[in-house]
C-alpha cells in the first residue's frame, strides 16, 4: 500500500540465515541434547579484546549454571573457527574439547547435581557476514569519516558465533550478561542494557554493559563505532521514565533528534496495544548500524538510513517499527522452540499493521490485509513439528500470513474480546520474561477469551496450507445455500446481498439467504479462503 511496506516485504520474506562467508550455514535450536537439557543458564559474563586490524576477538566467557542431576559430562556451543586454550571448573582447569561446534567438557568424576561456573579462554577470527542481516557473522566496515565501524548478525546462528553458551531458544541466562569489551579508545561500543563504566587504559577502553532481566542467545550481541549518544526522556504508559538513547554515528548525530521523536511515537503506539514497555528498568536503545538492522534487547540494530515514509501525515519508518515490536513478540514473550517462530514475526508483523490502522483508519488497515494476502506462498506450514532448528522452521509467510492471522482472530472474537486477550497475553507473567511460550498456550489463552476451541482455526490456518472452504449453491426463488466445508465450526462470515454487506454466522450445515445477485463472500477479506460457486 505504501512504500514503507513495500520494504518491509522485501526485508521480511528473506531468511536471516546464520552463515559465514564461505558459505557455511550455521542454525540454532532443534532438538536438545540430553546433556544440555539438564543445564540451566544463569549468567554469562562475556570479556573480549576487538582487533580492528586482525579482524579477531580474544578473552573468556563465564557461565553460571545450574545442573538438575549429576553428570560427567558439560556440552556448550561455540564454532570450531576459535581457537580454547584453557577451560575451567568451578576454578579448577579440566580437559575439553571442541570439535564440530562443540565445546565438551568430559570429567573423570560425576559432578554432584547443583550450581556449577565454568571459564572458557578463547580467541580467533569470527565468521563474517557476506550479506547482512540476511546472514550472520561479523560485520567489519568503516564509517565516511574512516572510522572503524563493527556490528553481530546472529539471529539464526544463535550466540555460539562468538562466545560459548547453551544455544537454544528453551533457555535463557535468567540473571542476565555482563559484557566487556575492549576497543580502541577512540571508539565507542553500544551494548544490552545499562553501560556500568568505561575504563580506559593506554589506546584502548572497556565498555561494562550489564543486563539483569532474562535475555535471548541472539540479542547478547555488541556494537563498535564512532558513535555519539544523543538521549531523550520517555515517560512508559504506566509512568515510569526510561531513558530513549540513540548510538548513532558522529556524523549523523544531527539526524537523531528527530529519529528519537519518531521512535517515542512507535513506543506509545505498541505499548497501547501491547502494554508497557517491557525493559523500564534499562532503556529504550537504538544502534546505527551498517546493515538494515535487527531486533536485540534494549539495543535495537538501526541500518535504514533515515528513509521515512509518511503515515498519517507524518514521518515514519517501518523499518525500526518492525523491530522494535520485537521488545515484546520475541524479547518479552518467547517461543520455545523455533517452530513457533511464528509467534516473534507474526504477532509482530500484526503490530505494524495496527500502527497504520491508529493513523490512517480501519480502511486502510484492511486494504493493508488485502494487498498483503496476495503475496503469501502457503507452500509451508507456519508450523511444521516440534524440536526444529531456526533455518528449518523458517518460511516467509510466519511474517505475513502469520499477521493474516491474527487478523482473523481479531475479526472472529470482535475488538471488545480480541484487544484485551492480545494485550493480556503479552503481559501475563505465565507467558512472559522467564517463561516461554508455545502455540498451544496461544491457542489455548485465545480460546478461553473467545468461550470456544479455536483449535480448528489454528489446525487449518497454522498448522496447514489449507484455505476456509466455503460454498455458495444457487437454490430456486432466489435462494442461495452457504455452507463451510473444511472447519466444523460456527464463524462468523460478511455476506454481501443485493449491495447491502451484513455479517451472518455460519456452519457446515450452511444457511439459506435470499438474493437477486449472486452473494460476495467476506467481501474485505478477513479470511483466507477458497468460495466454490454453484
Amino acid at each position: 500500500m505504501r512504500k514503507f511496506l513495500a520494504l518491509a516485504a522485501v526485508l521480511l520474506s528473506s531468511h536471516l540465515y546464520g552463515q559465514n562467508e564461505n558459505n557455511t550455514v550455521f542454525t540454532s535450536g532443534g532438538k536438545l541434547k540430553p546433556e544440555q537439557a539438564i543445564m540451566d543458564i544463569r549468567h554469562y559474563t562475556i570479556a573480549l579484546n576487538v582487533d580492528f586490524n586482525k579482524r579477531s576477538i580474544g578473552g573468556y566467557t563465564t557461565i553460571d549454571l545450574i545442573t538438575a542431576k549429576p553428570t560427567k559430562v558439560l556440552l556448550f556451543d561455540l564454532l570450531s573457527v576459535y581457537n580454547v586454550s584453557k577451560v575451567t571448573l568451578n576454578n579448577k582447569l579440566v580437559a575439553f574439547e571442541l570439535k564440530d561446534n562443540f565445546l565438551t567438557i568430559n570429567l573423570e568424576k560425576e559432578l554432584p547435581a547443583g550450581k556449577v561456573y565454568v571459564k572458557v579462554w578463547y580467541s580467533g577470527i569470527p565468521p563474517i557476514a557476506k550479506r547482512p542481516p540476511w546472514d550472520d557473522g561479523f560485520i567489519w566496515t568503516t564509517d565516511s569519516t574512516g572510522h572503524p565501524w563493527m556490528a553481530i548478525t546472529a539471529e539464526a546462528a544463535g550466540g555460539k558465533l562468538y562466545f560459548p553458551c547453551k544455544d537454544h531458544p528453551s533457555d535463557e541466562p535468567n540473571e542476565g550478561v555482563d559484557m566487556l569489551i575492549t576497543v580502541p579508545k577512540d571508539l565507542v561500543v553500544a551494548g544490552p542494557g545499562l553501560l556500568q563504566g568505561v575504563k580506559k587504559s593506554g589506546a584502548t577502553a572497556t565498555y561494562h554493559w550489564k543486563t539483569n532481566y532474562t535475555i535471548n542467545n541472539y540479542s547478547i550481541i555488541f556494537n563498535v563505532g564512532d558513535y555519539s549518544v544523543v538521549t531523550r526522556n520517555y515517560t512508559t504508559i504506566n509512568g515510569n521514565k526510561v531513558p530513549m538513547q540513540f548510538y548513532v554515528l558522529k556524523e549523523h548525530q544531527a539526524k537523531a533528534a528527530h529519529h528519537l521523536e519518531i521512535l517515542e511515537k512507535t513506543v506509545h503506539e505498541q505499548e497501547k496495544y501491547f502494554g508497557e514497555y517491557p525493559w523500564v528498568k534499562e532503556k529504550i536503545g537504538i544502534v546505527e548500524t551498517s546493515h538494515l538492522g535487527m531486533e536485540h534487547e534494549t539495543m535495537n540494530a538501526y541500518g535504514n538510513k533515515f528513509r521515512y515514509t509518511k503515515v498519517g501525515g507524518e514521518d515514519f519508518d517501518g523499518l525500526m517499527h518492525h523491530e522494535f515490536g520485537h521488545e515484546w513478540w520475541g524479547n518479552k514473550v518467547t517461543a520455545a522452540d523455533w517452530a513457533d517462530y511464528w509467534i516473534h514475526e507474526g504477532i509482530n508483523t500484526f503490530g505494524d499493521a495496527l500502527f497504520i490502522r491508529e493513523f490512517e483508519g480501519e480502511a486502510a488497515y484492511i486494504k493493508h490485509f488485502q494487498n498483503t494476502s496476495k503475496g503469501f506462498g502457503n507452500k509451508i506450514p507456519i508450523v511444521r513439528g516440534k524440536d526444529i532448528d531456526e533455518e528449518s522452521a523458517y518460511n516467509g509467510d510466519i511474517y505475513g500470513k502469520g499477521a493474516f492471522f491474527m487478523h482473523t482472530l481479531r475479526y472472529i472474537m470482535g475488538d471488545s474480546l480480541f484487544f484485551p486477550t492480545l494485550k493480556s497475553f503479552v503481559t501475563n507473567p505465565k507467558f512472559t520474561y522467564d517463561n516461554l511460550v508455545t502455540t498451544i498456550d496461544v491457542q489455548q489463552y485465545f480460546s478461553k477469551a473467545a468461550g470456544k476451541d479455536l483449535k480448528p482455526l489454528f489446525d487449518l490456518f497454522i498448522y496447514s496450507v489449507n484455505k476456509l472452504e466455503i460454498s455458495v449453491k444457487a437454490q430456486p426463488r432466489n435462494m442461495y445455500l452457504i455452507q463451510l466445508q473444511n472447519i466444523d465450526i460456527p464463524l462468523p462470515v460478511d455476506i454481501t446481498l443485493d449491495g447491502v454487506t451484513k455479517r451472518y454466522t455460519v456452519d457446515k450445515k450452511g444457511i439459506k439467504l435470499t438474493s437477486t445477485t449472486t452473494p460476495v463472500i467476506d467481501p474485505d477479506m478477513f479470511y483466507l479462503k477458497k468460495i466454490t460457486t454453484e
